[in-house]
């Protein structure tokens, strides 16, 4: 039996976060606990943050936008939940898998948290650009 092998990490100098995903690694652990819910018919949240200057298009990040940006999201989860990059220095992504079926105001409480959380860490002028996404995967939500 041959195991497939597991990405690196980003190696991000997050400070305390602990450890950040590169987007190999983000979406492989992603990919892992999508298989899980597919056979728990449960669902996991999935939380996309980026710092869109104009509709639809998230901006690069440099390291100063980007730390507060992964840290303010990594502390605003559970130690069961990860972060990382869903998109390489522009969409910083947490997958909290054991979430359960999340109705409509359930993820919109999760939004206001993070959103909160977020707006504390990033400097004002990139707090105002914030574009936070909350999707729930799998399994069916309540309304």
């Amino acid at each position: 039996m041959t195991l497939e092998s597991i990405p690196d990490y980003s190696g991000f100098p997050g400070g305390s976060t602990g450890q950040i995903y590169n987007e190999a690694a983000f979406k492989y652990f992603l990919d892992v606990d999508r298989a899980r819910l597919r056979r728990s018919q449960r669902s996991i949240v999935l939380v996309l943050a980026s710092i869109r200057r104009q509709a639809g298009r998230a901006v690069p990040l440099t390291d100063a936008s980007a730390v507060p940006l992964l840290e303010g999201l990594a502390g605003s989860v559970r130690e069961v939940d990860f972060v990382g990059w869903y998109r390489q220095n522009s969409v910083a992504g947490a997958v909290l898998p054991q979430a359960g079926v999340a109705a409509d105001h359930e993820r919109r409480l999760i939004s206001s948290r993070i959103t909160a959380s977020l707006q504390k860490s990033l400097p004002r002028d990139v707090a105002a650009h914030l574009h936070l996404r909350v999707v729930c995967l799998g399994g069916k939500a309540p309304r």
